[in-house]
């Protein structure tokens, strides 16, 4: 099985919506939770947050979107996904600070259908560094309830402000978003390393005025990541630590996930 033997405990199925044609790893019982992976791929430590969102009475859907399913975010092959064509591939905006990715109707679509297997109040969804503003996106998708942002890095900023305080989504998105959660109640949260240049302030003070006290920040220091080959800023992943703030961000989501999709 090669790397893909990192999820040898997750059923596999392709999910059609019509337009696009993914893979999606599914574990768990419960109401549904979408695990979007960040870069470079589905990568192990993405792997053990799903299943300890599993493991606390949910059903995890892992959609495969770049890269190779269970290899380790070191592998040096890593580094092709991020530099080659990911940035070029229609399904993803890497620049646009006012409109989301394509991939993002998939997602809904996806939500759709996990919500009507799975039942329960909603569906929870996460994005993560690449991925980290669809969960946003996703909540023109009536079904998505629990939307985080987990160090949400599009647009990728650089040097340019208005890159630096955009959020990747539209503004009907935004304002869809906004009517929900005061008219369901709802809230979400965002994740990030107050150090890291890919997650920049300008964007945390976006998401709080746009969405006011409905957005909850989780704002870490460096002292709180794991160490790892990158400087923070996997929050959830690879600079998670097994005690801590950064641990105690992992059981906030998971919380949330619960209260939220009913589990």
């Amino acid at each position: 099985m090669g790397y893909e033997a990192a999820l040898s405990d997750y059923e596999k199925f392709e999910f059609d919506d019509g337009h696009r044609k993914r893979d999606v790893y599914k574990r768990g019982s419960g109401p549904a939770v979408i695990i979007i992976h960040e870069m470079p791929g589905l990568h192990p430590l993405v792997i053990k947050f799903a299943d300890r969102v599993a493991a606390a009475g949910m059903t995890v859907y892992c959609p495969h979107l770049f890269g190779q399913p269970g290899r380790p975010a070191s592998h040096p092959l890593g580094v092709l996904t991020m530099l080659g064509g990911i940035c070029i591939r229609r399904e993803f905006n890497v620049w646009a600070t006012d409109k989301s990715s394509p991939i993002v109707d998939w997602l809904r679509a996806l939500a759709r259908k996990a919500h009507a297997d799975c039942g329960g109040k909603g569906v929870g969804a996460v994005g993560m560094c690449f991925t980290g503003n669809f969960a946003l996106a996703m909540m023109t998708e009536p079904a998505v309830v629990a939307p985080v942002l987990s160090q949400p890095s599009l647009p990728l900023a650089g040097k340019n402000p208005r890159r630096g305080a955009g959020i990747g989504v539209s503004t009907k998105e935004i304002a869809c978003a906004r009517q929900r959660f005061e008219d369901e109640d709802l809230s979400m949260i965002g994740l990030r390393f107050t150090s890291d240049a890919f997650v920049p302030d300008a964007r945390f003070e976006t998401l709080r005025r746009e969405f006011g006290d409905r957005f909850e920040a989780i704002e870490l220091s460096d002292e709180d990541a794991a160490p790892a080959q990158m400087a923070p800023h996997s929050v959830l992943t690879l600079h998670l630590k097994e005690d801590g703030p950064t641990k105690a961000a992992e059981q906030r989501v998971i919380a949330f996930f619960k209260d939220r999709t009913g589990a």
